[in-house]
């Protein structure tokens, strides 16, 4: 995949896959390119060549909506919320795939999230710009979850949260990686988004400059260069892998 914008080039001949109930994350400093990524998959942005494919099937003229109806979600870094409307509300603007499905569908649903981020239930009544950052993410990321996705993208989740409240977050998606759950990941905290992840790719300039198990990118040095926005230090190297 590769995307432009005018002369310049943000996403620079990406090529990676993801296995079903896999979770690959994206790491890298600001600007490397990871948000336009997840955009063009979810089709908010076309790339400019390339391809992407998913469950055998080439998405590239399909519009956001038809990529949600294929299974594919997205949990933007801006967590795009409506502050009138309450945190079921929202919940409920998810699950327009279950729609035609019968009110008990939708009960079973609601109950899978709560049961997953309980402080969504106990604020179920509440409106989302009466919330607090982290709880308003969580919305986010329920919302995104009564699509009943194949496969789950998260833009940032831990952006502005108190270390508290990203600890939930996370514990969160590890429990969704643990029942199979299919994702990639986009996060600056490169600590975090490693532990969770099976495999890892930094992202430097639009370029994947090195890639491998998480557990093993974890455990580089060289991660942390590049986490912290440290330019050409993986092309100094010469890697291209770990």
């Amino acid at each position: 995949m590769t995307v432009s914008y005018g002369a310049g080039t943000a996403i620079d001949g990406v090529s990676f896959d993801v296995a079903r109930g896999e979770f690959v994350t994206f790491i890298g400093p600001n600007g490397a390119g990871k948000t336009t990524l997840l955009n063009s998959l979810m089709g908010v942005l076309q790339q400019n060549s390339g391809s992407v494919t998913f469950n055998g099937e080439e998405l590239k003229a399909l519009r956001p909506e038809a990529r949600v109806a294929r299974g594919i979600v997205i949990v933007p870094e801006r967590r795009e919320l409506f502050p009138g409307l309450s945190v079921e509300d929202h919940l409920r603007l998810g699950a327009f795939l279950l729609r035609g499905r019968g009110r008990a569908a939708m009960t079973a649903a609601l109950e899978r999230i709560y049961e997953l981020l309980p402080k969504l239930g106990e604020r179920r009544r509440q409106l989302a710009g009466t919330l607090s950052g982290g709880e308003q993410q969580m919305v986010a990321v329920g919302r995104a979850l009564m699509a009943e996705p194949q496969l789950l993208m998260l833009d940032e989740p831990s952006t502005g949260l108190a270390p508290r409240v990203t600890e939930e977050i996370f514990e969160a998606i590890d429990r969704l990686k643990a029942d199979g759950m299919t994702g990639i990941l986009v996060e600056q905290n490169a600590h975090l988004a490693l532990s969770v992840a099976d495999r890892g790719f930094v992202l430097e300039v639009g370029s994947v400059v090195a890639f491998g198990p998480a557990q093993e990118l974890r455990n580089d040095p060289r991660v942390l260069a590049a986490y912290i926005g440290g330019g050409d230090r993986y092309r100094d190297t010469g890697a291209s892998g770990i």
